[in-house]
């Protein structure tokens, strides 16, 4: 096992892509072991043959649907509306429409990518640094993986066979958390550095923002609706939410035309087909690790820790280091059959534990080396990477302290999800 890690790692540092990397690792341990490849076969189509997992290419759908019909447009220019008028109020803006857009999209990347275009310009335009401006853009994209729908969440649900009902529920508290700890964060520096903010809007013009933004609003509250009233799952709800953002892109906004959907569908299928070979390799990789016994092995040696606030800080610090040199979905595929059953050892409510994994993992798309979001910020923005990662790094702060609240006060992540779904046991 030891030699196939060794085989992992370097092959990590090569740039070789993530799922060739996984199935080489593993089919190297197969040969080694003399184990059937039979086995491999039957994991890898239990991996793609998940009802659940078809929510993945149809929130992707959502997004990219989202985007080129013109919903990003019209969702921040309700939210300047709305709280443009404070010190620095853009970058309010800029947060809160990450937050309106995260209930729809579920990726940091989709955020980063579909917004920050946007809200970059309209910073610049009314006087915003650059540096700042891409800061809490790739700050605020954080917000897509934890508000639900998350994607990175129903991905770590499939892997470690939790509610994803309860997850999406349980990121809604800390969602809102970081909101406000990133708004805290603006006022900081708007007050520091004298940021304008915008006239105080008409009601004419608040309900002309408002009626403009309407059907954007509308499909979050849909999917709450209808996946807590108990008529659809989540994964019907990610088919419904993808058919409702085509008919109101064509239909209501008329900004989607039928000439985007071959374009929109491949870029669909291109993301997917990534994330399923992740998935499906990874379930091999997951199985050697699992005959080599390395599961039980870190979870007793992390078990072995009698002090659980010690436990949960060295959880922490690991996922954290994680996060910054390896993608997330790797990550989660890799990571979670390990870390979720030793973290409900030490009491600690899957639930909780799932948000402690998706938080720490998400910080990382806006750390270096790898930190995917700072780049993408940087491509469309036209700022340099260095700029961008230089700004970005104070707005680490604010999640830091998210994070350890999600962490050490369990109510956080656990009261809605017992209230909407019953008390749920560790």
């Amino acid at each position: 096992m030891a030699l196939v890690l060794i085989v992992f790692l370097v092959l990590l540092f090569t740039g070789l892509p993530l799922f060739v990397n996984l199935g080489l690792s593993s089919f190297l341990y197969l040969f080694i072991s003399g184990e059937s490849p039979v086995v491999a076969a039957r994991n890898i189509t239990q991996a793609a043959n998940s009802f659940t997992m078809i929510a993945a290419p149809f929130f992707i759908l959502m997004g990219n649907l989202m985007n080129t019909g013109g919903v990003t447009k019209k969702m921040f220019r309700f939210a300047n509306v709305l709280v443009g008028t404070v010190p620095g109020g853009m970058g309010h803006a800029n947060i809160l429409s990450s937050a309106l857009f995260a209930g729809m999209s579920g990726t940091a990347v989709a955020d980063a990518g579909g917004l920050g275009n946007i809200e970059i310009q309209a910073m610049r335009d009314v006087g915003y640094d650059d540096d700042f401006s891409c800061a809490v853009t790739a700050a605020s994209s954080v917000l897509g993986p934890i508000i639900p729908p998350s994607l990175p969440m129903v991905i770590l649900c499939v892997t470690v066979g939790a509610s994803v009902g309860r997850c999406f529920v349980g990121g809604l508290v800390p969602g809102i958390l970081m909101g406000l700890a990133l708004c805290c964060m603006v006022a900081f520096y708007a007050k520091k550095r004298n940021y304008p903010r915008n006239e105080r809007p008409t009601l004419r013009i608040i309900w002309q923002a408002f009626k403009d933004a309407f059907f954007a609003l509308l499909a979050p509250v849909i999917l709450f609706a209808a996946i807590y009233g108990g008529v659809i799952t989540t994964t019907e709800a990610a088919i419904v939410a993808a058919l409702y953002s085509l008919i109101i892109g064509l239909f209501a906004y008329k900004d989607l035309k039928l000439k985007d959907l071959p374009k929109i569908f491949l870029s669909t299928c291109e993301t997917t087909g990534v994330v399923l070979s992740i998935v499906m390799t990874a379930s091999i990789f997951g199985h050697i690790l699992t005959i080599a016994q390395v599961p039980q092995k870190i979870t007793l040696l992390l078990t072995g820790i009698q002090n659980k606030v010690l436990f949960l800080i060295l959880i922490n610090v690991f996922l954290l280091f994680v996060g910054c040199f390896m993608e997330g979905t790797a990550a989660i595929l890799i990571l979670s059959p390990i870390l979720i059953p030793a973290m409900q050892a030490m009491g600690v409510s899957e639930t909780q534990a799932c948000l402690i994994m998706i938080l720490n993992l998400m910080i990382g798309v806006v750390t270096p080396p790898v930190g995917v979001v700072l780049y993408v910020t940087s491509n469309v923005s036209k700022v340099s990477a260095n700029r961008v990662i230089r700004a970005t790094m104070p707005f680490l702060i604010p999640l830091f302290i998210v994070l350890l609240i999600v962490t050490f006060v369990p109510p956080v992540t656990n009261f809605l999800p017992d209230l909407l779904f019953g008390a749920s046991t560790p």
